[in-house]
């Protein structure tokens, strides 16, 4: 057995020496002895080990210990808590920092996302590298609760009573690094009564949108100076790049007109800083309510461009038609693999009795669907691969029709408009060398058409 897969306190995995039991204190009391700031060096961190990264703070440990074995589960966590409210603000820096000295690695390995806390990480933190996810030795091994602790401390109280509500709670974070300003978009949850957390280092520089290889009556298409109203859906699974795509779209029309957009979302992930455009950040949660009353309160708010960070119900689906439907530029995204699975799963969110009028007002606002993956590139990385529907009116008279599945066939017909299936453009990215033949078949939705175009090859 791998040694990062031996439990903690094994021999292959020696926990450090545990400090003497100490009782909770009551509630609104002072620290106990020990509890307060530990002597520390300049860093404000304490000593390194042999790997060059600082040891966890002793009162952590302590603090672990300290929860009676009687609580588990939420009311631990709700224990450690109020325990950490009662710590001084060093000592709260000091856990804040200890945790960046892991975040601060992401950049120089090139991670995609960060991992750690919970019983299935093994007290270890884990990195996504070129989509392959590996837990990391050198970081050495903490327990489960001193882990609930450092997440803990990093949630604000409204956070924290979204964890107590839904058992999650997604916020943006943020280090400072040789004077550059990182972010990242994190969601900590419940694993087997204890926290995980995942952190997604968010893109310090926009994308050009002419990077992105889009036709140009799409690039066009998706400018607020060419088509100023109507509605468009960025989608994809999980790490397919759909913020990456919506920030160029959005740094694109920032310097191509006048005007104001609102960006709603949660957790925030890029600030844009305004060129020609004000762009309103507002984040659900600290800024408003729900994506619903995000968009609702928008519309009061004389804006061009609405960006909708994802259209999670009926509710906020609603919203961004009806805000299309008034003459705005609507931006969102869904989590789907295809431009007409896209289609089907906003219908599809409705009861029946009400589909028929969802289908009628989609097909008259809906302007554009990019669907996208990140299959990865030979030589390593990824590489963007899409597919691409721009509602014609044949396009608008099958969604209208409920003849969806017609649909791909007009995006394979349909490249003088600016579309393209997923598979003609995985076959692109083949032709020129960039994925293998394997890989475009394995990230293919039609596997069929994928090995048509191979055996025209």
């Amino acid at each position: 057995m791998p040694a990062w897969s031996t439990p903690l306190g094994s021999p292959a995995a020696p926990a450090p020496p545990a400090p003497t039991p100490m009782a909770p204190a009551p509630m609104g009391a002072p620290m106990p002895p020990g509890m307060g700031a530990p002597a520390v060096e300049a860093s404000g961190l304490g000593e390194l080990d042999s790997d060059g990264f600082y040891r966890i703070p002793a009162f952590v440990r302590q603090l672990a210990r300290s929860a009676p074995k009687l609580l588990t589960g939420e009311d631990r966590l709700k224990f450690y808590v109020e325990q950490i409210k009662r710590l001084t603000v060093d000592q709260r820096e000091q856990l804040r920092a200890f945790i960046e000295q892991y975040v601060a690695r992401m950049h120089a390995m090139g991670a995609s996302d960060l991992d750690m806390g919970g019983p299935a990480t093994l007290g270890r933190v884990w990195y996504r590298v070129n989509g392959d996810k590996m837990p990391h030795f050198e970081l050495g091994v903490a327990s489960h609760d001193e882990v609930d602790i450092l997440v803990l401390n990093l949630l604000s109280d409204r956070q924290v009573d979204d964890l107590w509500e839904v058992q999650s709670a997604d916020f943006s974070y943020q280090i400072e690094e040789d004077g550059v300003r990182k972010r990242f978009r994190c969601t900590t949850y419940y694993d087997n009564q204890h926290l995980g957390v995942c952190m997604r280092a968010i893109n310090e520089e926009v994308r050009p949108l002419e990077g992105l290889g889009f036709h140009p009556v799409i690039a066009r298409g998706v400018l607020f100076s060419n088509v100023r109203s109507g509605l468009a859906l960025v989608t994809g699974v999980t790490g397919s790049g759909k913020s990456t795509t919506l920030d160029a779209i959005i740094d694109a029309n920032n310097r191509d007109f006048d005007g104001h957009i609102v960006i709603i979302a949660k957790p925030l992930e890029y600030v844009h800083n305004p060129a020609r455009c004000i762009i309103r950040h507002r984040e659900v949660g600290p800024d408003v309510p729900s994506f619903k009353m995000g968009v609702s309160q928008a519309l009061r708010q004389d804006p061009d461009i609405i960006m909708i960070g994802e259209m999670r119900d009926p509710e906020t689906i609603d919203a961004a038609i009806e805000a299309a439907d008034t003459g705005h530029k609507v931006f969102s995204t869904l989590h789907t693999a295809s431009a007409v699975e896209s289609i089907d799963r906003v219908v599809a969110e409705y009861p029946p009795h009400e589909q028929e009028r969802v289908r009628n007002r989609l097909a008259d606002v809906l302007n554009c669907v990019v669907s996208q993956k990140l299959p990865p590139k030979l030589g390593g990385g990824r590489v963007l691969a899409k597919e691409v529907l721009w509602v014609t009116a044949s396009v608008k008279a099958a969604i209208l029709n409920n003849n969806t599945g017609e649909i791909y066939q007009m995006m394979w017909e349909g490249g003088r408009q600016g579309m393209t299936t997923l598979e003609q453009d995985l076959f692109r990215l083949v032709r020129e060398r960039k994925i293998s033949p394997d890989i475009g078949l394995q990230y293919s939705n039609n596997k069929r058409r994928f090995q048509q175009l191979m055996q025209t090859a």
